[in-house]
């Protein structure tokens, strides 16, 4: 997606084919190697019953994807993450073959891609703890139970309290008060993240409203935003309506992103910069 997105829909299915052809290098002539869609592609084994000979292929298509490829003038990596699943221990049919073969695919996602997995039963109870999660996700903004916690920032010298920073939390109804490590990585791969995102800055925008109200002095008020929401081409529009809306003064509300974000297409990152000032 970051390649289509930034060389062009050309350059990206360029990509996929030079993928394709190490693929098909790795493997003998009795296999078979197909697309699924996207940026997925199945690798059907013939006659392997052992996961070690599984797991050596897979080491192998792991080391044929490292070195860049070369596309037009562009030099490109790609990481990769392989799920296995064998028959007939893991499924007796195809349908059941490719859900385990995908679930041990997001294992190896999870462990920091580049990895193969294969699959084994915890797994699917993983994925389903992982499903609940994301269902239970998206009925905490209409229940309201996302919460923020206001961290104090300090000077050094007098310890007076200049700003805060806004922290998220969900008080889920059966596993109590959740951090953001336990929920966010969810949020950001179901593209929740960016409703919940919205939520945050306006929640902080009008409790700092509420602190002025209540004659507090003005305090900068820090909201981190996720790279997902920070592509979002209408964030600065979404911003200044709820800056409109609180009342409040822009001055005090400090957006935080981290250098990653700031890497990724540096062209419309500066772009989005500009027009958040």
């Amino acid at each position: 997606k970051n390649i289509n997105d930034s060389l062009g829909h050309a350059v990206g299915d360029h990509l996929l084919k030079a993928v394709a052809s190490r693929l098909t290098r790795c493997l003998r002539h009795t296999d078979m190697v197909a697309r699924l869609g996207g940026d997925e592609f199945m690798i059907l084994l013939k006659g392997l019953t052992e996961e070690r000979d599984a797991l050596t292929v897979g080491v192998k298509v792991l080391d044929s994807l490292r070195p860049p490829f070369k596309i037009q003038e562009h030099q490109l990596h790609v990481a990769s993450s392989i799920g296995i699943a064998i028959f007939p221990k893991h499924g007796q049919d195809v349908d059941t073959l490719l859900k385990n073969a995908d679930i041990a695919m997001n294992r190896a996602k999870d462990l920091g891609r580049n990895t193969c997995q294969v699959f084994s039963p915890e797994m699917s109870t993983l994925a389903m703890t992982r499903l609940d999660l994301e269902n239970d996700l998206r009925r905490a903004l209409e229940r309201d139970e996302l919460l923020l916690h206001f961290q104090p920032q300090y000077t050094m010298d007098d310890k007076v309290i200049t700003g805060v920073e806004a922290l998220l939390r969900w008080q889920h109804p059966d596993r109590g008060l959740l951090l953001p490590g336990d929920f966010i990585a969810t949020a950001e791969e179901t593209g929740l993240i960016v409703p919940i995102g919205k939520w945050a800055i306006r929640e902080a925008c009008e409790q700092s409203r509420r602190w002025r109200k209540a004659g507090m002095p003005p305090l900068r008020m820090a909201v981190n935003l996720s790279a997902k929401q920070f592509q979002q081409q209408d964030l600065p529009d979404v911003v200044t309506g709820i800056i409109h809306e609180t009342a409040i003064d822009p001055a005090y509300l400090e957006l935080e992103i981290t250098e990653s974000i700031l890497m990724q297409n540096l062209e419309t990152t500066v772009d989005q910069l500009i027009r958040l000032m």
